[in-house]
């Protein structure tokens, strides 16, 4: 059920819709402010939406980065129990 959380970004109190409980949304909102905080840090212009396209390249290469691992995480699982059911069958025979 979507529940309605009032948070505020980039100065801007915004109300938004989700399944999520209101920690995680509450969390949500911390992390994307923190990112815009460290974007805006190192931005001389004061330009909000060039922040905000900048935080999203960092959210972006965070989270390409984080699914590429668990790629290969998944496929190095897969690659032993390949190996482990190998074993099992040749002890069987």
């Amino acid at each position: 059920m979507n529940t309605l959380h009032r948070i505020k970004v980039l100065g801007r109190d915004l109300q938004v819709r989700s399944t999520a409980d209101s920690e995680t949304v509450r969390n949500v909102e911390l992390f994307v402010n923190e990112k815009l905080a460290e974007v805006a840090d190192s931005v001389k212009m004061g330009d909000t939406q060039v922040v905000a396209i900048l935080a999203l390249m960092n959210i972006a290469e965070e989270y390409l980065t984080l699914v590429k691992a668990a790629e290969a995480s998944s496929m190095s699982s897969c690659d032993r129990i390949q190996r482990l059911i190998k074993r099992i069958d040749t002890d069987i025979e």
